[in-house]
């Protein structure tokens, strides 16, 4: 089928299509029935005003002189036909099996009292004649040039007008349908959790205002579970810290071995883990941390020196000289990660900051480790995934690392993208949004 003939995808299209079709069609019918009706109704005026004047006129020129008929001609005419004094133009006998509509009412006028002879004459605009002798052998002709059903001048006009109403009324129809749904689906791909819930408005049609009370109900269902399992969370991981701080009191009070050292490392763990776990929670509540400026290139020099002091290979390139309107404490967490997994795994870490070609700031954190293999690049923002498959926590963390910083980006409104780079090494960009210019 050709792709002019498809079904349309959207579903403004397709209602607009079946309204439109659906109100053309009814309008066609209404038209050709009051087209028809008008057209019957005009023919038989016609053909009884034809009858009526054919009587009278060959009556009066029978009844006047031969001298005075000519002048009556004139005044006898009518717009589609008109009466000649002589035999008429030469012309063809008319198949009578099928004449002309005039036909019959001037056989019904005149037929019974004159023999009548009817010609077609062809040429440019055919018509036809009928040819007759009055009472005094005198030859007369009627010549009749058939004509259309007249057509009002202002019909055309008026159809004009009823179409542009038809499309303003599926316009209008359609807008008011599709209208609630686009509302919704721009609040589905908008919804977060994270932020502060925007309630759709639960006016209009009964409907329409269902399906808003039935989201804003799942919005604050959502919101409600989340913050029940952050809480549930928050509250095992205070719990959990009086029963490690009391197993690690006792573990330094045991007598060196290799048990006591193991025993260490793993309450170390724990605890990380835990910590790991209580700042994944609180990332992706992200967004309740208030907003203020920040200078940019000031906030990453402090960043960079803090790293620098500890003898941290830590570089930073580029300026900007923005100040952002963000959450410094979820960028600075974000910022952390990367750079704590860059010094991991190549002890050595860049930061390189420049503006976008779509007017947002790049913040790309690179370093020359092993990098990710790509099937896992996406996986590795997902928590507690690890590329490594020794699950070594010395190696590969918690596997929350990235995903922290990930639902931090969301939170603040940038995204973080991970890519390798050619020659070996690992390239973490975060784009922010940058403010509007006063």
């Amino acid at each position: 089928m050709s792709r002019w003939l498809r079904w349309p995808r959207t579903l403004a299209s397709r209602l607009s299509l079946i309204f439109l079709v659906s109100l053309l069609l009814a309008h066609a019918l209404s038209f050709s029935a009051q087209f028809y009706e008008r057209y019957q109704s005009t023919r038989n005026t016609m053909l009884g005003n034809l009858e009526s004047n054919v009587s009278i006129s060959i009556a009066v020129l029978d009844r006047l002189p031969a001298d005075e008929r000519a002048a009556w001609l004139p005044r006898l005419e009518q717009n589609n036909y008109r009466y000649l004094l002589g035999e008429g133009e030469p012309g063809v006998p008319m198949d009578m099996n099928a004449p002309p509509v005039a036909v019959r009412p001037i056989k019904l006028a005149i037929g019974e009292d004159y023999p009548l002879t009817f010609t077609d004459i062809p040429g440019v605009r055919p018509h036809f004649q009928v040819h007759l002798k009055l009472h005094d052998g005198s030859p007369v002709t009627i010549d009749v040039t058939p004509a259309n059903v007249p057509l009002a001048f202002w019909l055309p006009i008026v159809l004009l007008l009823q179409l542009g109403l038809l499309l303003g009324c599926t316009w209008l129809a359609v807008r008011t349908a599709i209208s609630p749904l686009t509302r919704l689906a721009r609040a589905v791909e908008t919804l977060d959790p994270n932020a502060h819930a925007t309630r759709l408005d639960e006016s209009g049609p009964t409907e329409v205002a269902h399906a808003a009370t039935a989201f804003n109900a799942m919005q604050e269902r959502i919101a409600a579970y989340l913050k029940e399992r952050m809480q549930l969370l928050a509250a095992i991981s205070h719990d959990l810290q009086t029963p490690i701080t009391r197993m690690k009191l006792r573990a330094e009070f045991m007598d060196e071995s290799a048990e006591k050292e193991k025993l260490s490392q793993d309450l170390g763990e724990i605890e990380h883990l835990v910590r790991e776990g209580v700042a994944y929670a609180r990332s992706v509540h992200g967004a309740s941390e208030a907003n203020c400026r920040i200078d940019l290139d000031s906030f990453l020099d402090s960043l960079v020196f803090d790293y620098q002091d500890t003898g941290q290979d830590v570089q930073l390139e580029g300026k900007h000289g923005v100040v952002l309107d963000s959450r410094p404490h979820a960028l600075r967490r974000i910022l952390v990660n990367l750079l704590d997994n860059a010094l991991k795994f190549s002890g050595a870490a860049q930061l390189l900051v420049a503006p976008t070609a779509d007017g947002r700031v790049s913040i790309k954190v690179l370093d020359r480790g092993p990098g990710i293999p790509e099937d896992d690049l996406a996986q590795v923002m997902k928590p507690f995934y690890r590329v490594e498959s020794s699950r070594n926590r010395s190696t590969g963390g918690t596997g929350l690392g990235l995903a922290i910083a990930q639902q931090l980006a969301q939170a603040t409104g940038g995204t973080l993208t991970l890519r390798n780079r050619e020659g070996g090494g690992l390239e973490a960009e975060l784009t922010l949004p940058l403010p509007p210019r006063q």
